[in-house]
């Protein structure tokens, strides 16, 4: 354990004994939340990145123990094991170089080398490597027997001892795989007779590239062709010398320095070795690594797409009216009061083939009237847009003495999974399916975390490449995700949805039922000790869960924050020392100010923990998420036949990819910014810029209409108005005719500027 504590300390930045704390903690059944937020004073203040991370290593560098163990005592049954051996299996950082090592102590099947041993040609394989002068043909002649009918048969069996040998020394396949990984290339070939079945893979019907820098998306792309038989992928070296350097490689381990006929003879065994076996296992082995590798980056856009959407803001507890789009089925309508319980259901039908309009709008104002409609959701599938004009001409006819509704437009991504699913049967069990939806996009704008943890995370739509990778592993990646945003935010203890409380630390979908079913029976919780009333519910839940459920307008006032009750006592003691009531307190940001952190210290909470209820008692229950705000989607603009280069429009990021953001118009095809557009300077990862959910500007600079393209960009060119300020600053102490060269420049700039800007943009289209 020791050894495992300081490699993880070191990738975490951290202190071996903050490992150490964590892995304790861990081991116990502690969550990863509980440990970030009420642990701080044993793990030395981790956050949750920080033991996401070391959760998921601990668990590497567990299971290469175990196996370093077996391998140990493998080699040790075999009478094998010497101490130099036993410092190279110690001192293996990694699976990889462990199984490099085990390779010749490994149990194996009948080889050529195990047949040619069995006819006595390993003394001949020795005789080459140990004279170089020696003709290997003439030492040949002295092994030949009924079996080994020929020189070359002999020869042969000599060869495939040695390449057994070289196939199984650890240092030569750790120093190819080096040379691989620097000098590999990736290569794409489509298949003779596929190309218009595959023609959406056109970009890699020749292709070629460092199997280094193969970003994530282009080599799930090129491994989906593959699976699909549209194209024939290799991993190599240069074609030009690649081969012959690794052959080289592979000689330098036979140590053939001169032309001597064995020398001769092994640079060829050297070249058979490389070609036949070694060339291979590499290919296979590093066609395996490129898929974990891409996989890992996908799950990690994925994670952090969906982080991003769950933290989108709420647009709070109003009174909403959801819309689900639809043309022949009709427009689904769901009425949900402020708590987002269904008071109303309806389907209207105000386009073909019924086209009745006006029913529809006559329904529409009957739901705001009855029920004071402060929000309209409106799904962004199919009709979205002729759906949005439909609301805001039925809108118009409201009085302007009368307060009109919002109108947003969401992502009904996963909705209709959503309505069909167990648990909506459960939730509505007398709700036709389609209209499920409509509930779900009108509950998702109120508050997108807790609607958004009813649906599988991979029906959301936030990521690429989704099916192509692990699906054991996304799951396990955006469940973490899920449950850090969750108890991030904090759940209303007496509203929340069972698969909003099956995220809570300590809790799952078991307990998350039976407080649902205790608090439909005993009514609202008082207070936080009531859980420990829960069937099922003990004190290690309890101590888990307390400090991320909140009970509001309770009997205990911290019970709406997210002190932990094991630290009241102490909340209490700050509360005395200022000699107010707490609720007095609560919410007053200046009521602590003349107070020192450190007086309130003891032998089990530490500062950490104090400067946690300080900031608690100042904004008790503060929501991390930001401030609503919505796009507004250009009137005129639905189709992609609308747009036109250089319109500025507003939208939202729908997805945040490697290589770009794409964001939602409103014209049923998401724009995508490359990532040279994002900014004015050079950006890395796109999710420096940009994240999921978020309202963007953006200008229009490609449209391709037959293959559904939109070329945007987030980059800001100064406008003529900002040229003339900038040149009146420049030129005020200088002539007439000076500025009139200044504003002529300023205006050659800028042309320059915007013909590179779409140049760039066009390149990188075509590249993606």
């Amino acid at each position: 354990m020791d050894r495992i504590a300081r490699i993880i300390a070191t990738e975490i930045s951290a202190r071996p004994e903050q490992v150490e704390a964590a892995v304790k903690l861990l081991d116990e059944g502690a969550t990863v939340p509980f440990v970030a937020r009420y642990r701080k004073e044993a793990t030395g203040g981790l956050d949750d990145t920080q033991l996401r991370a070391l959760s998921d290593r601990l668990t590497y560098l567990r299971e290469l123990q175990a196996r370093r163990d077996t391998i140990l005592n493998s080699i040790k049954d075999q009478g094998k094991l010497t101490d130099d051996l036993a410092k190279s299996i110690i001192q293996a950082e990694t699976k990889a170089q462990l199984e490099d090592i085990y390779l010749p102590y490994k149990p194996k099947r009948r080889t050529k080398a195990i047949i040619a041993r069995e006819n006595g040609l390993e003394p001949l394989a020795d005789a080459i490597l140990a004279d170089r002068t020696a003709d290997p043909d003439v030492l040949a002649l002295s092994y030949l027997t009924e079996t080994i009918a020929t020189t070359k048969d002999a020869l042969n069996g000599a060869r495939d001892i040695i390449t057994e040998q070289l196939a199984e020394n650890a240092g030569l396949l750790g120093e190819l795989r080096a040379f691989m990984h620097q000098e590999a290339l990736l290569s794409a070939k489509v298949i003779e007779g596929k190309q218009q079945e595959g023609a959406k893979f056109s970009d890699y019907f020749d292709h070629s590239e460092q199997w280094a820098n193969t970003p994530s998306h282009r080599a799930l792309a090129m491994l989906r062709a593959s699976k699909e038989d549209i194209v024939t992928l290799d991993i190599a070296p240069n074609p030009e010398d690649g081969a012959a350097r690794a052959e080289a490689i592979v000689a330098a381990h036979l140590h053939t320095r001169t032309d001597a006929p064995g020398d001769v003879w092994l640079r060829k065994v050297a070249g058979w070795t490389w070609r036949v076996k070694l060339s291979l296992s590499m290919m296979v082995e590093m066609m395996a690594e490129l898929r974990s590798r891409a996989q890992d980056e996908a799950i990690l856009v994925f994670s952090r797409n969906l982080k991003d959407l769950l933290f989108s803001a709420p647009a709070g507890t109003k009174a909403t009216l959801g819309l689900d789009p639809g043309i022949r089925t009709g427009v689904k309508a769901a009425v949900v009061d402020a708590t987002g319980k269904v008071l109303e259901t309806e389907t209207l039908y105000p386009f073909q083939p019924k086209n009745d309009l006006h029913g529809a709008k006559h329904t529409i104002l009957s739901f705001v009237r009855a029920h004071n409609i402060e929000l309209i959701a409106i799904g962004n599938g199919t009709a979205s847009r002729e759906t949005e004009r439909l609301v805001s001409d039925a809108l118009k006819q409201i009085p302007k003495t009368e307060n009109t509704p919002t109108k947003v437009v969401v992502s009904e991504a996963g909705a209709s999974v959503y309505s069909a699913s167990e648990l909506a049967a459960r939730e509505f069990p007398d709700m036709d399916v389609s209209l499920r939806g409509a509930v779900s996009i009108a509950r998702r704008l109120q508050d997108p975390l807790a609607e958004l943890v009813k649906i599988e995370p991979k029906s959301i739509g936030v990521g690429q490449y989704q099916h192509d990778v692990d699906q054991h592993r996304l799951s396990q990646s955006l469940d973490s995700v899920i449950e850090d945003v969750v108890n991030a935010v904090g759940v209303d203890l007496n509203t929340a949805s069972a698969p909003l409380l099956s995220r809570v630390s300590g809790l799952g979908p078991v307990l998350a039922d039976s407080i649902v079913a205790h608090r439909d029976v005993h009514g609202a919780f008082k207070s936080r000790n009531d859980l420990l009333n829960v069937a099922r519910l003990g004190p290690r839940a309890f101590e888990q869960c307390a400090g991320f459920l909140r009970i509001l307008n309770g009997s205990e006032p911290l019970d709406a924050s997210s002190v932990h009750p094991e630290a009241y006592d102490v909340a209490r003691r700050v509360v005395t020392a200022c000699g107010r009531d707490i609720r007095q307190i609560m919410g007053q940001e200046d009521a602590l100010k003349n107070l020192q952190a450190e007086r309130f210290t003891d032998d089990k909470f530490g500062l950490p923990t104090v400067q946690d209820i300080f900031a608690e008692l100042e904004k008790p229950g503060r929501d991390p998420r930001p401030s609503f705000v919505t796009a507004s989607f250009k009137d005129g603009v639905e189709e992609i036949s609308d747009l036109k280069p250089g319109m500025k429009l507003e939208g939202t990021v729908t997805n945040v990819a490697a290589f770009g953001a794409f964001v939602d118009l409103g014209v049923h095809q998401d724009g995508l910014v490359h990532v040279s557009q994002l900014a004015d300077r050079f950006v890395k990862d796109p999710h420096e810029i940009v994240q999921a959910g978020q309202v963007v500007k953006v200008t229009v600079v490609d449209i391709d209409v037959n293959r559904k393209r939109i070329g945007l960009s987030m980059r800001k060119t100064r406008t003529a108005s900002d040229n003339q300020k900038h040149d009146d600053k420049r030129t005020s102490r200088q002539s007439r005719k000076s500025r009139l060269n200044e504003n002529q420049r300023a205006k050659n700039d800028k042309n320059a500027h915007h013909s590179a800007l779409g140049d760039a943009l066009r390149s990188a289209m075509k590249k993606q």
